[in-house]
C-alpha cells in the first residue's frame, strides 16, 4: 500500500470496475477515473457481447456506459469519474451538450469531457454555465490548453485539461514538455484550470508527471500495477525525462509560448491532426459495439 502519497493526483484510465477496484486495494486509494468510448469497448462484458456477435443500439450503448460508470463511481475520490460524450468530427456542440448533461446526471462525481475543438469548447463554454464539470480531451497544444482556460472561465468547481503525452511522443515530439508549458502558462491565471496529464505509456511518464507537479495524472492498471511491484518510487532531485520514440529517436522539445490567457478562446489555433486522430480512433472504437444500420 502506498505511504508517501505523491502530490499529483492519480487516476485509473480504464473501463473496467474491477481493475479499478484491484488498483485502489493496491494503493489504498483512487483519486478518480478516466472513460472513453475506446476504453468501454474494451470492457470486459461489452467484449464478450460482441464476440458472441450482439451487438447493441445506441441506446443499450449508452445504458452499458451508465451501468460501469456507476459501478466505478463509488470507488474513487474527489477527482470524479470523467465520462466522454459520444462526437464525430461534425457533431455539434448542442448536441454534445444535450449529452453531457445527461451523462452528468448519472453520477454525483461526474465530469463530462468534450473534445479539444471549437464545437466541443463551445459545448464547455455552455456546459460549465449551467453548473457541469468537464474535462477537455485530446489536447495536443498549449494554443489548445490556453482556449480551454478561456472556454471555461467562471466554472465553479475545477475544469480539466488533458494533455495526451503518450500521442506526442510517438511522433518524436516530447509530451510532457506540452503538460510542463501548459502548468507554467497557467501560473499566471486564475487557478479554475488543473492540469490532468494523460495518455500514460510507460513508468517514466508517470515520475515525469509527479516531478512536474501536474495537478492530476490518468492512468492504466498495467502501470500502476509496475508502480505497486517495484515499491512506489518517486522521482529524485536529479531526474529529468527524456523518453524516446519507438525506434529509439530522441524526443524534439516543445518551446513554451507567451500566451495571453486574457484573450478570447475563439482567438487561438486549436486545429491539430492528433485531436482529429483521436477522435476518428474514438468513433470508430464505438461504432464497433453497435448494431448494423441499414
Amino acid at each position: 500500500m502506498l505511504v508517501n502519497k505523491p502530490k499529483t493526483k492519480i487516476l485509473v484510465d480504464g473501463g473496467d470496475p474491477a481493475e479499478t477496484s484491484k488498483i485502489k486495494d493496491l494503493l489504498g486509494y483512487v483519486d478518480g477515473q478516466t472513460t472513453n468510448p475506446s476504453l468501454i469497448a474494451k470492457n470486459p462484458e461489452i467484449r464478450r457481447l460482441v464476440a458472441s456477435g450482439h451487438r447493441l443500439s445506441r441506446q443499450e450503448e449508452n445504458e452499458e456506459y451508465k451501468k460501469i460508470v456507476r459501478r466505478i463511481s463509488p470507488l474513487v475520490g474527489d477527482a470524479g469519474v470523467s465520462i466522454e460524450v459520444f462526437a464525430n468530427l461534425d457533431t455539434p456542440a448542442e448536441e454534445m451538450v444535450a449529452q453531457g448533461k445527461e451523462m452528468f446526471s448519472w453520477l454525483p462525481n461526474a465530469y463530462i469531457k468534450y473534445p479539444c475543438t471549437h464545437e466541443g469548447l463551445r459545448a464547455a463554454q455552455m456546459s460549465v454555465r449551467e453548473g457541469l464539470r468537464v474535462n477537455l480531451t485530446l489536447c495536443f497544444s498549449q494554443e489548445q490548453a490556453a482556449a480551454v482556460y478561456g472556454a471555461t472561465r467562471g466554472s465553479v468547481a475545477p475544469a480539466y485539461v488533458s494533455p495526451f503525452v503518450g500521442r506526442l511522443d510517438d511522433r518524436g515530439d516530447n509530451g510532457m514538455d506540452l503538460v510542463k508549458n501548459i502548468h507554467r502558462m497557467y501560473e499566471s491565471g486564475d487557478g479554475h484550470v488543473q492540469v490532468l496529464a494523460a495518455s500514460i505509456r510507460h513508468l517514466d511518464h508517470l515520475l515525469a508527471a509527479f516531478e512536474l507537479e501536474a495537478d492530476l495524472v490518468t492512468v492504466p492498471s498495467k502501470i500502476l500495477e509496475e508502480w505497486a511491484a517495484r515499491g512506489f518510487p518517486l522521482p529524485t532531485r536529479d531526474f529529468t525525462y527524456k523518453g524516446a520514440t519507438s525506434d529509439g529517436r530522441s524526443l524534439k522539445p516543445l518551446p513554451y509560448k507567451p500566451l495571453d490567457l486574457n484573450e478570447p478562446w475563439e482567438n487561438f489555433d486549436i486545429a491539430h491532426e492528433l485531436t482529429k486522430k483521436g477522435i476518428q480512433k474514438f468513433v470508430e472504437d464505438y461504432q464497433n459495439t453497435l448494431k448494423k444500420i441499414t
